[in-house]
């Protein structure tokens, strides 16, 4: 037992490490040439197609840096209502949303490297993967999939993605 507890207390301190070290770099200023502290600067995107009446508490993405952060997705159509169709029609659209939003940032899902996956029923992983390889080519993101009691808008499913950000505006 004492083998087991000295190894999670190295994986601990491992991982606390690795986090100091993410953090002490992001806070270092960048060193692109500029003069600027690229790193710092942060912009906030708007959400582009709420539901009717709805007045969201997020950004539709954030870019921070390199990296661009998009908020959720369900799979709201452009006049902000769920797509019909099942757990299918829902993830088409919800990743047509992403590729919307990267778009809009000057990225693309070429240049997605994170991405998290809630299910209202997990028994829908195999279809929804089969609409999500689709849209990746030459690599697959980091992923994560979990299963929630319940997702907004009665939603079947909701994707967050991270992505590099494409060239500065």
């Amino acid at each position: 037992m004492n083998g087991w507890k000295s190894a999670r207390r190295r994986a601990c301190v491992f991982v606390l490490s690795v986090i100091s070290l993410a953090a002490a770099h992001a806070a270092e200023p960048a060193r692109d040439g500029s003069g600027s502290d690229s790193a710092a600067q942060i912009q906030f995107n708007a959400k582009q197609n709420a539901p009717p009446g709805m007045t969201l508490p997020f950004s539709e993405s954030v870019r921070a840096g390199d990296m661009l952060y998009l908020s959720g997705e369900v799979g709201i159509d452009a006049s902000g209502k769920l797509v019909a169709g099942g757990i299918k029609a829902e993830a088409k659209q919800v990743m047509d949303n992403i590729g919307a939003d990267l778009a809009r940032q000057d990225s693309s899902f070429d240049r997605v490297v994170q991405c998290t996956v809630a299910l209202a029923d997990i028994a829908d992983w195999p279809a929804f993967n089969d609409v999500y390889r689709g849209y990746f080519k030459e690599h697959f993101p980091a992923r994560m999939a979990f299963a929630a009691s319940a997702l907004a808008l009665g939603a079947r499913v909701e994707v967050q993605c991270n992505a590099v950000a494409g060239k500065k505006r």
